[in-house]
């Protein structure tokens, strides 16, 4: 069958992050992309002017039409701002299982806009997490979920082990570009550990980076690769993407997600 991907997610209208960036990374890697929108925001370069959640029935409105006529196997998960909206999509994984689930944990948008209220972050931790096939936090999310302040490639080995241990994840990807030298993420299944080295490109744009990655994992899910071969495959093609990105903007510019493509125009 052809690969389908949903992603749950919230909408950039600056089209950096968000269901905007899944659907580029899906496209380039030959994926089909089934959306669910969660909120939508006014949001460019330089940060979020606003932000209006979609009502939880419309969300589980959106999901059961993917489903009953798509039935994606991967599903990924981005932006969920309340409570009400975590428990609408604790809700869609249960009654639909999915056969993979990759939960970005978006806390913070890039500008520093809180993105996750607090009363959320509970029931997400609790039950939300254990449902997910791999989480994919960076060093400030992986502190929020663990409580652990993240310094070192063995700090960033215990809060991954902590969220597997404790929190009931089944594997975590705890993403290290806020560390300083080239980047570092550590991959940790339960069993194993993976340090995933990487190189640090100078650059202002980024906007939208963590979105992709969790839409590049779940791309190469839908198309039959392992999870670890997936995750190492999603950093090639964002290290790519952020080499390769677009002067768009006054800010935080987007990545080029479309980097393996050819165009007439270029």
């Amino acid at each position: 069958m052809f690969p389908v991907v949903l992603t749950i997610a919230g909408s950039d209208s600056g089209g950096g992050a968000g269901i905007q960036a899944d659907l580029k990374t899906l496209f380039a890697h030959g994926v089909f992309g089934t959306t669910v929108i969660t909120a939508i925001t006014a949001q460019n370069t330089l940060g979020v002017y606003a932000i209006e959640d979609v009502s939880p029935k419309t969300i589980y409105l959106q999901a059961k039409a993917v489903f009953e006529d798509f039935s994606p196997a991967v599903v990924k998960i981005g932006m969920l701002s309340r409570k009400e909206i975590v428990a609408v999509v604790i809700e869609i994984i249960k009654e639909f299982k999915p056969k993979w689930v990759v939960l970005d944990p978006v806390m913070v948008a890039k500008s520093g806009v809180p993105l996750l209220d607090e009363k959320a972050l509970t029931l997400f931790k609790l039950k939300l997490l254990p449902l997910a096939s791999i989480v994919t936090p960076n060093i400030p999310e992986a502190e929020a979920l663990t409580g652990i302040s993240i310094n070192s490639l063995e700090d960033m080995k215990l809060s991954a082990k902590y969220l597997v241990d404790e929190l009931g994840v089944k594997s975590v990807l705890v993403k290290g570009g806020h560390l300083k030298d080239d980047p570092i993420d550590v991959f940790f299944n339960g069993k194993e550990f993976w340090v995933l080295t990487g190189k640090r490109v100078m650059t202002k744009n980024t906007h939208g980076t963590g979105c992709t990655l969790s839409s590049a994992i779940s791309a190469n899910l839908a198309l039959g690769y392992d999870l670890i071969t997936s995750v190492k495959k999603a950093k090639l093609y964002v290290e790519k993407a952020i080499e390769t990105a677009i002067p768009l903007g006054k800010g935080a510019g987007p990545l080029n997600h479309w980097w393996n493509i050819k165009f007439e125009w270029v």
